[in-house]
């Protein structure tokens, strides 16, 4: 049975006329009333009517491309790498689509809202970036957002994600704990046996990969784990962590922080404790962001290839690139060591 702009109304117990508002976006409604309206619109799988050239296919020119921050250089360099191959043959205004990027500010729900609004557009493609919320309602929300998104001809594709089994999104995973173990190794490699660990959010499965392939290097080497501290990914929080991890262990030789902006911020804590990088204190990121290179010294890093990712991603949602088998790859990142590690003085 077809569901209704009058059911929505009944389900979030508001007038017809406020849900057209929320789903228009033309008139001011209130934060809680617009977010009861989104969820009854989830709920009951209502996809607005949109205009009859959308309705004339079953997607439209839309592509949407799911952020946490766009201004993280890691979110911004994958975003507009698909977006520089979602053009073309294939969209019906002068062969164009139109690319949306939402800014989730890492809000679960956020992430939830997005995926409604691009239902309800009929998105040709969708890319999701970055990794996922280990929780389980959300992931089981996600899950079934995503099958109603593919049942509906968009193609999904989560690229730096974890797979979504059963719901025929294709995954473009990066080998975040094989990058880890490699890091540390390196580290244990010059002689380190204090290594701090900056460590992402708890709840992100990034955060886990990338700390696990840490752990499983130090365990293989027989060496003891030292401290660790979960921080979001930014720059102030690397500051504060290695400030904490050189209060805990004044005698720590190493910090691997979880991204290389988080390393940035610890870099400026060890030389602010008068320590010298890497004389006294080797500094490591994760990713090889831009700015990795140009810094004194020059970031020690694994480098995932997020333009080529966000590129492939592109092209997959266009259909003009396979899908990989099984739909999903993993993607490897490679171990840049430079200035900022070294062996442990004495």
């Amino acid at each position: 049975m077809t569901v209704t702009l009058a059911d929505v109304a009944a389900r979030a117990q508001v007038s017809p006329a406020t849900v057209s508002r929320v789903l228009n976006g033309n008139y001011p409604v209130a934060a809680a009333t617009r977010e009861r309206v989104l969820r009854a619109v989830d709920e009951l799988d209502y996809v607005l009517n949109g205009p009859a050239s959308a309705l004339a296919a079953a997607t439209s020119d839309l592509v949407g491309i799911l952020v946490n921050d766009i201004a993280d250089p890691f979110f911004g360099i994958i975003a507009g790498a698909v977006q520089s191959e979602i053009g073309g043959p294939g969209g019906r205004a002068g062969g164009e689509r139109l690319a949306v990027v939402c800014n989730t500010g890492g809000s679960p729900e956020r992430e939830l809202t997005y995926l409604t609004l691009l239902q309800r557009q009929r998105a040709a493609a969708v890319v999701i970036t970055g990794g996922a919320v280990e929780d389980v309602p959300h992931a089981e929300a996600m899950a079934a957002k995503l099958r109603r998104l593919t049942e509906a001809g968009t193609r999904i594709i989560l690229c730096g994600r974890p797979p979504v089994p059963d719901t025929g999104a294709i995954a473009l995973a990066f080998d975040n704990r094989g990058g880890g173990r490699r890091l540390t190794e390196h580290l244990l490699g010059l002689g380190h046996r204090r290594i701090g660990y900056v460590a992402g959010p708890e709840e992100r499965t990034t955060t886990r990969h990338r700390l696990e392939g840490h752990r499983d290097a130090l365990k293989g080497a027989g060496v003891d784990e030292g401290e660790t501290v979960h921080v979001p990914y930014d720059r102030q929080s690397g500051y504060e962590a290695a400030r904490e991890l050189l209060r805990r262990d004044p005698e720590l030789t190493a910090i691997v922080a979880a991204n290389d902006t988080v390393a940035l911020g610890a870099a400026a804590a060890v030389r602010e404790a008068g320590l010298r990088i890497p004389e006294d204190v080797s500094v490591a990121g994760f990713d090889d962001l831009p700015f990795s290179v140009d810094v004194v010294p020059a970031l020690t890093t694994v480098r995932l290839p997020l333009h080529e990712a966000g590129a492939r991603a592109g092209r997959i949602a266009m259909g003009r690139e396979a899908e990989p088998p099984g739909r999903m790859a993993v993607i490897a990142g490679e171990l840049m060591v430079r200035g900022s590690t070294a062996r442990p003085r004495g």
